[in-house]
């Protein structure tokens, strides 16, 4: 079985061109506002950068900014696990006085109230996207979400229809500093039971942003008696470990794998196993969170909560045009500039 390259070795290669998707429908209410306005700029601070779930949030937010004529700063913690650097990053942009909005996709849901509640005071609108914080939409408040209760949901009945029913499943990558995991795993269980009460997991385990904590993980899980049919991880970085662990352990273990969120391309000729990815769809979540910022400085109303569904990435249907457009980012336009400050 060929191994799969470390993390950061894939968020480098998978960097990629796609032209750039059409605009929704709200585009057009806000375009013609665009020429009688001085030009804005919006910050968008992701969980972090060069990794296709992240690349493709930025490539949806430069399509709607070069329509709008806004203009984007992109900035993003070197890993989703430092916390404390996309606070500061949040800190830095509301006080430079420099941005009129704000998009922000947390790490984790506690530790960004504070920031985001700053940028509130100061009047910029605000849009979090991918999973949510702890306060509530309302005013310049809005988020667009994955709709992870979709993501478990679905992830549920793919496990019942590999089993017809009836075997052991492996619930990995729970992490409890992101309400999204927290929802989605609650989700994959509740539907587990409601609809498949012969399906039983025999293992759940915490999981977070570092591939080697998650790699010790699924070394012990695979070191283990436990019977195993179809490993469900719901971090992009579990999975990486569950690779790992399988490599370094040279294990041949027959069970199936449904993962979540990958940082690059899903790589089912290498891993026969992997057999399903249910995605977000951040590049249209990018790209709705630009108009909404715009909407809201315009005087337009716009939905407190949007959330949009996930995609589920299969070998059959990997090259569909519906697929690669959630896969895509096009860097191309001409705009982006890299900054390390705001």
């Amino acid at each position: 079985m060929k191994s799969q390259p470390p993390a950061e070795s894939r968020r480098q290669s998978a960097r990629r061109y796609c032209p750039g998707a059409a605009l929704p429908g709200l585009l057009a209410l806000l375009v013609c506002s665009c020429s009688a306005r001085k030009s804005e700029s919006i910050a968008v601070i992701p969980q972090t950068d060069g990794m296709m779930l992240w690349d493709a949030a930025h490539a949806g937010a430069e399509i709607a900014a070069s329509r709008i004529g806004s203009s984007i700063y992109w900035n993003a913690p070197m890993r989703e696990d430092d916390v404390a650097a996309q606070v500061r990053l949040v800190e830095q942009v509301v006080s430079s006085n420099r941005y009129q909005g704000l998009v922000l996709g947390p790490t984790q849901a506690l530790s960004l109230v504070t920031p985001v509640r700053r940028a509130l005071a100061q009047d910029m609108p605000t849009v979090i996207i991918g999973s949510p914080l702890y306060l509530p939409a309302g005013g310049k408040l809005s988020y667009i979400l994955n709709d992870d209760e979709e993501g478990g949901r679905l992830a549920a009945q793919r496990v019942g229809a590999m089993l017809n029913g009836s075997g052991t499943v492996a619930l990995l990558g729970i992490n409890p500093d992101v309400r999204g995991i927290i929802t989605r795993a609650r989700s994959f269980e509740k539907t587990l039971t409601a609809e498949y009460p012969g399906i039983r997991i025999v293992e759940k385990r915490a999981g977070t942003y570092n591939v080697i904590h998650e790699r010790q993980v699924a070394e012990e899980l695979l070191s283990s008696d436990a019977n195993i049919d179809v490993c469900v991880t719901l971090l992009w970085s579990t999975l990486d470990g569950l690779f790992s662990a399988m490599d370094s352990l040279h294990t041949h273990r027959a069970m199936r794998i449904i993962a979540f969120d990958l940082a690059g391309d899903p790589p089912f000729q290498q891993r026969q196993n992997l057999d399903c990815v249910i995605q977000a769809n951040t590049k249209l979540m990018g790209q709705r969170a630009i108009e909404e910022v715009h909407a809201v400085r315009s005087g337009l109303a716009v939905s407190p909560v949007l959330t949009l569904k996930p995609v589920m990435i299969t070998r059959d249907n990997l090259h569909s045009p519906e697929v690669r457009e959630v896969l895509s980012y096009d860097w191309s336009l001409g705009r982006w500039r890299w900054s390390s400050t705001p």
